[in-house]
C-alpha cells in the first residue's frame, strides 16, 4: 500500500475482518493490525444464525465450503431434566480460527493491508488524527480508526463493567467418540448447572466445541480446576456426562477469559468506531454474538463511507441491539440462579415453544436487519 491509509482497524476478528472488507472493496486504504500471527482459537460459542451466515455470504464467504456444521435443533438440560426444540432458523457452526483467517483473507484480497503478528501498543487522536503505536515502536496515522479487540481491552480504552460481569468464559475443542458425534449431530447443547452453563456442538472435522461460562465464586469453590468443573457439571447432568466420556481434548488446556462486560451496550461515542464487543456484549448462550459483530461492522462501514459521524454510528448499534443484549443478559442471570434454573428447565420441557420465543427475542430485530440492504425474511 503507497500512501496515508484512510483507515486504521485495530483486532482481526470478525468485526475487524468484515469492515476491512467492506473498506477496501470500496476503495479505501485500509490498514488491520491484529496481535496474532497465525490462525488461533478464541472463547466463543462459535454459533452462526441465518443473519451471521448473510452477512457471511455478502463478504464472499461460505461456512459450508470452510467444513461449517449444520445445526437445526436445541435441546437444554437442566439436571435430569430435557427439552428439545427445532431452531426457527437455519444455522452453522465453525471454529474462529478457521472463519476468523477466511475473513482476513477476503480482506487482503480485497486491498486491505493486514499485519500479522502487530500488537498495537496504543492509539490516541493526535492533531486530528488516529495514532497507532506498535509494540515495535513502529506508528500508523490515519483520519479513522476502528477498535474492533473483541472481548479484549485496548490499554487506554476500556469499557465499563456491564449487567452481569461476574462470569469467567471457558472453551476447549473436543474429539467425541464416534456414537456421541452422531447423537450431537444437528445440535446445539446448552447445560445448565449450579453456578453457570455450557454449550457443546460440533465444528468441521467432526471436533466439539465447548464453551461455557461459570461464576467466580463458583469455580474458586472447585479449586479453580478446569478437571474438577467437568466432572462436577457431569455429576449433576448425565448427559453432559456420556457426551464427554472418553472424549479427547484437543490442547492441553482450555482457553479463558475473565470479566466479560455481558449486557454493556455502548449509546455514545467515545471518538472512535467502536465494533463488535467493543460496542455491545450479549451472553453467548443467545447465539448471536456473531451476529452483532457482523452487524456492527456493516453499519460501521456504511455509516462511514456515508460520511455520518461516530456518534451516530453508536445510537444506530444501540439502537439495534439493545433489547437483545438486556433480555439476553437477564435470562443468563436467570441460567446461574439456583431459583432460575429450576424455573427455566421446567417452562423449557413443559412449553419448549417458549424456546423459540426466547430465541427471537435475543436476535438482532428484522427492521434492523432489514435497514442494511440483505435479504432478510
Amino acid at each position: 500500500m503507497t500512501g496515508i491509509p484512510d483507515a486504521l482497524v485495530v483486532g482481526g476478528g470478525l468485526a475487524g475482518g468484515a469492515l476491512a472488507t467492506a473498506l477496501a472493496s470500496a476503495g479505501r486504504k485500509v490498514v488491520l493490525f491484529e496481535r496474532e500471527a497465525g490462525q488461533h482459537h478464541k472463547v466463543c460459542g462459535e454459533f452462526l444464525s441465518r443473519e451471521a451466515v448473510l452477512y457471511l455470504a455478502a463478504l464472499g464467504i461460505d461456512p459450508l465450503a470452510l467444513g461449517a456444521s449444520r445445526i437445526h435443533s436445541l435441546r437444554l438440560f437442566s439436571g435430569h431434566r430435557l427439552a428439545t426444540v427445532e431452531l426457527p432458523f437455519p444455522a452453522l457452526s465453525l471454529s474462529r480460527r478457521v472463519l476468523d483467517r477466511a475473513l482476513l483473507d477476503r480482506a487482503a484480497y480485497a486491498g486491505a493491508d493486514i499485519r500479522l503478528g502487530a500488537r498495537v501498543q496504543s492509539l490516541e487522536f493526535v492533531a486530528g488524527d488516529w495514532q497507532v503505536r506498535l509494540a515495535g515502536g513502529e506508528t500508523w496515522t490515519a483520519r479513522s480508526a476502528f477498535l474492533a479487540t473483541g472481548k479484549h481491552d485496548l490499554r487506554g480504552w476500556p469499557r465499563p463493567s456491564g449487567m452481569q460481569s461476574d462470569l469467567i468464559g471457558f472453551k476447549m475443542h473436543f474429539r467425541l467418540p464416534p456414537e456421541q458425534v452422531a447423537v450431537l449431530a444437528g445440535h446445539v447443547e446448552l447445560t445448565l448447572f449450579p453456578g453457570g452453563y455450557a454449550g457443546l456442538e460440533l465444528v468441521e472435522h467432526g471436533v466439539a466445541n465447548l464453551c461455557l461460562l461459570v461464576k467466580r465464586t463458583r469455580f474458586e469453590a472447585l479449586g479453580q480446576q478446569w478437571d474438577a468443573l467437568l466432572d462436577n457439571i457431569a455429576q449433576g447432568c448425565r448427559h453432559f456426562g456420556e457426551r464427554l466420556q472418553g472424549a479427547v481434548p484437543c490442547w492441553d488446556r482450555p482457553l479463558a477469559v475473565a470479566s466479560i462486560p455481558y449486557g454493556y451496550v455502548r449509546s455514545k461515542s467515545d471518538g472512535i468506531w467502536r465494533l463488535g464487543d467493543q460496542s455491545a456484549v450479549i451472553p453467548s448462550f443467545s447465539g448471536d454474538g456473531m451476529s452483532i459483530a457482523l452487524h456492527s461492522a456493516r453499519v460501521a462501514a456504511a455509516c462511514y463511507l456515508g460520511g455520518s459521524s461516530t456518534s451516530f454510528y453508536q445510537r444506530q448499534i444501540a439502537h439495534d441491539v439493545a433489547i437483545p443484549v438486556r433480555c439476553a443478559t437477564l435470562l443468563s442471570m436467570l441460567c446461574v440462579n439456583p431459583v432460575g434454573k429450576k424455573l427455566i428447565g421446567w417452562g423449557a420441557e413443559r412449553l419448549p415453544s417458549l424456546m423459540s420465543v426466547v430465541a427471537a427475542a435475543t436476535r438482532v430485530p428484522s427492521g434492523a436487519l432489514r435497514r442494511t440492504g440483505l435479504d432478510f425474511v
